[in-house]
């Protein structure tokens, strides 16, 4: 067993220096101590600094004989916590009982114990004169209601370290992603003060406290062992944590990048931006963003340490109201799927990448298409004097419209609302039609479908736009979404003999100018697609 955290401090994975001391612990879940155990030896494997112990969720539990066999037999620093019901944990038995199993835990070597603010003074007070010297005590806070405001916190934190905790830790539920801001800035207040900081945000809108708490000064964060073995909300793996986000890597000049969208769990852009920064020694992080509200977003994170955005369903178009400038493009569009933060001045500069991406997947798709009919006129494009239905009406399928218009196609906008379609038609030139009715449409030679709808994607994977027989009319179809990489519009459009190109086609090639935006480098294509093909 390590003697202390510190001899884990050293060296990160793969032998590179550490740019940041925050530990990475791992929670270990289990209903018996082998399992305990054999999950301990995994999270060292797996690279972790050290495990908290929950003892609340042992079905049985021997207090002197299985404390004595979980540090004996931890191959990593312990930290033990007893969590009771009244504090989101399992315990609910005799409050004595559970405090003298801490004290023991003690006793018998452990290097720290959690306990609640609520008995942290008690605690305290019980073990003074008795506390080993490399033990640590971490008193926490659990919030399930809110995150309250940087004063509150300010104030529980300084109640906190009057207990005499060596550690505070504080986990609030994030009901917005801006709430996360609060946490960062105590836990930056807390670096003057003697006492470390945990702050951890609590649901998917509070993953980046987990990722950027190595930039902001949190003494630790939490990574679970698996997909599911949670015992907080929206815990990222330690694999994810380590490999994914490059955790040993963030430091505090490390600039901010993320996916903004709602949902955002299924993009694949982290696992993308993330080893293409590694690859090539650019030091940033990309994560998702859960964003309800964009205009509250930017307001909140606006320091320079927040660089650089994708924008995602619903956001491409409030988003382009944020920005102090619009690429001309862009602005013709009316959609935007990129922000960067210029450094000189802070400013939000927004431009659109979806288009470029995309018309350029369908024009390569259309160059293997057996029926390549179209009208080359002086464009140039294969697009030229096609008919090419758009099923949508938001940011991306302007973009896809305002990029076929550019390249000569004629236009028919399709929407489940006849009044959207019918706004977007008469802004880039084209008719409309409602979704109803797109089966209808009388066929000819050459046609594209392209949807730009979120309809089929991740969860709701057996949801169409379409049906399989109105597909027989078209030369090709395209699909905006990427996961599933084939989706039930394409699969069945393949049935039908017609060409298919899937939204992974146009992630890679928004993708490249965006890298390119985002770090002033140019982009490693090879390099994009190998990552891409590996985790599709």
């Amino acid at each position: 067993m390590l003697s202390s955290c510190s001899d884990a401090l050293k060296v990160g994975g793969e032998g590179m220096m550490r740019r940041n001391s925050t530990l990475v612990c791992v929670p270990i879940i289990a209903e018996s101590v082998g399992e305990m155990v054999t999950d301990m030896g995994k999270a060292k494997g797996l690279g972790a600094d050290l495990v908290e112990i929950r003892l609340d969720y042992l079905k049985t539990f021997n207090h002197n004989e299985d404390l004595k066999r979980l540090v004996k037999e931890c191959p990593l620093p312990t930290l033990f916590s007893y969590r009771p019901k009244w504090e989101g944990g399992q315990y609910d038995g005799d409050e004595q009982n559970r405090l003298d199993a801490l004290r023991l835990a003690m006793d018998l070597g452990a290097d720290y114990v959690d306990v609640e603010l609520q008995v942290a003074r008690e605690f305290i007070s019980s073990i003074q004169g008795k506390k080993p010297e490399k033990l640590k005590v971490i008193v926490s806070s659990y919030n399930f209601e809110e995150t309250p405001s940087v004063e509150s916190i300010g104030n529980l934190v300084a109640a906190m370290q009057a207990t005499g905790a060596d550690i505070v830790k504080i986990a609030t539920i994030c009901l917005d992603i801006t709430d996360v801001a609060r946490t960062f800035q105590i836990a930056v207040h807390s670096q003057v003060s003697r006492v470390p900081l945990i702050g951890l945000g609590l649901g998917e809108r509070g993953l980046i406290s987990r990722i950027l708490s190595a930039k902001f000064g949190g003494y630790l964060t939490y990574g679970v062992l698996e997909p599911g073995t949670v015992s907080a909300p929206s815990q990222p793996t330690i694999k994810d944590l380590i490999h994914l986000y490059n955790f040993r890597q963030i430091g505090p000049h490390t600039k901010v990048f993320g996916v903004i969208s709602k949902p955002v769990s299924h993009s694949k852009s982290p696992k993308l931006y993330n080893e293409v920064f590694k690859s090539v020694g650019f030091d940033g992080v990309y994560a998702h963003l859960l964003v309800d509200d964009i205009q509250k977003f930017f307001q909140t994170y606006s320091s320079l340490d927040f660089a650089g955005f994708s924008v995602g369903i619903p956001h491409k178009e409030a988003a382009l109201k944020c920005c102090d400038e619009v690429d001309p493009v862009a602005k013709s569009i009316g959609a935007i799927n990129c922000i960067i933060r210029r450094p000189a001045d802070g400013k939000l500069f927004g431009f659109n990448t979806d288009y470029v991406g995309a018309i350029s997947a369908i024009e390569e798709g259309l160059k293997g298409s057996h029926n390549n009919s179209g009208k080359n006129t002086t464009s140039g494009s294969a697009l030229a004097g096609r008919l090419f239905v758009v099923i949508g009406a938001g940011g991306a399928s302007k973009a896809l419209a305002y990029g076929a218009k550019q390249r000569g196609a004629r236009l028919v906008i399709a929407n489940r609302t006849y009044d959207r379609a019918r706004e977007l038609a008469d802004i880039v030139g084209g008719d409309a039609l409602s979704l109803d009715d797109l089966p209808d449409i009388p066929p000819e030679d050459g046609m594209i479908l392209a949807n730009t709808t979120s309809i089929g994607m991740q969860p709701k994977v057996d949801d169409t736009p379409i049906s399989k027989h109105a597909l027989r009319s078209y030369s090709l179809v395209f699909d905006a979404i990427y996961t599933p990489r084939v989706t039930r519009l394409l699969r069945e459009a393949a049935e039908c003999g017609v060409t298919v190109v899937s939204g992974l086609e146009m992630f890679i090639g928004q993708a490249y100018e965006q890298f390119e935006k985002f770090t002033g480098l140019p982009a490693p294509k090879e390099l994009f697609r190998k990552v891409m093909e590996n985790h599709s």
